[in-house]
């Protein structure tokens, strides 16, 4: 797909870095035809905006769509990992935390120990896209397949139709949601299982960290969100089962439920959203859904 904006991945996405939207100086964001005057408005909102690094270059290119349309309003988008921006909502040093995955039971309750109820919404849709080197000849994996190669039980391409040579694993960090996710429903299969990686599975930092290894590296394989593909990396095409139909990550397969490795992208706040942070939201699941799309990404439908 390589869908991915230059403008957007100057090395943010996976490493965590501040992406202060906000500007530094005292110039707002030039507006669109038809947006609010600042003076109207009143007093510039600060929205603190932090988590996932599936979603980081997503929220950006929202963040600065809506502030050339909202010239009263600044956005202050930080990646780090799901768990990251989960951890702010819970100690409620931010408005809005990106998730590529569910909160658990156990940050539910931490969060509701600390007066904080986390009100779930659902901002785009995602494919977790297997990848390998293009020079790679194997051209699809089924998940048990998958779940092998991660846990070290398959460990040269050879057992699934390659070359003969060994297989390097790479995965995101334990912080990101794309590796939890990973791990409940392709390693795992959503079973309750103690499969883990295995212990030679390299843990990348960031998407950028698992393109560059991917590109160098024929034996690699990695897993990463489907905005993230670029083209020195090979998708592979998955399959549920042995004798299935092994089916390539796009946004028609999302959509249609046909690739098994696809999941919702969440934004969490404390409570049901009001003012500016509630118009913010429902401007993503509206007239947002555009920027979608055109970052590699699925819409809501």
């Amino acid at each position: 797909m390589g869908k991915v904006r230059n403008w957007l991945a100057f090395g943010l996405s996976g490493l965590g870095l501040v992406a202060l939207l906000a500007g530094c100086g005292s110039n707002p964001p030039p507006a669109a035809s038809g947006a609010k005057s600042a003076q109207a408005a009143g007093p510039v909102q600060t929205i603190q905006n932090k988590g996932s690094d599936t979603l980081v270059n997503l929220a950006l290119a929202w963040a600065e769509r809506y502030m050339q349309l909202h010239p009263d309003v600044r956005i202050s988008v930080t990646g780090g990992g799901s768990g990251t921006g989960i951890a702010g909502l819970i100690n409620g040093t931010l408005d809005i935390a990106n998730a590529s995955r569910a909160l658990t039971k156990e940050e539910i309750a931490a969060a509701k120990a600390n007066g904080i109820t986390p009100v779930e919404h659902s901002v785009a849709r995602d494919a977790i896209a297997v990848v390998v080197n293009p020079g790679n000849p194997v051209q699809g994996l089924t998940l048990q397949q998958i779940s092998d190669i991660y846990t070290g039980k398959i460990t040269n391409w050879r057992e699934v139709g390659g070359e003969d040579r060994p297989i390097v694993r790479l995965s995101r960090e334990s912080n990101s949601g794309t590796y939890t996710y990973f791990l409940e429903n392709v390693v795992r299969q959503g079973k309750k299982s103690n499969l883990v990686f295995s212990p030679d599975t390299l843990l990348m930092p960031s998407s950028q960290g698992i393109s560059s290894e991917i590109a160098m590296n024929r034996n690699a394989i990695g897993y990463d969100g489907l905005g993230y593909v670029t083209p020195d990396q090979k998708t592979l095409g998955v399959a549920k089962a042995a004798g299935s139909p092994y089916v390539q990550p796009l946004v028609e397969t999302v959509n249609d439920g046909t690739y098994p490795v696809s999941r919702p992208l969440f934004m969490y706040t404390a409570g049901e959203p009001t003012g500016q942070i509630k118009d913010y939201i429902s401007w993503l699941i509206s007239d947002g859904q555009k920027i979608v799309r055109d970052l590699g990404f699925v819409p809501l439908q």
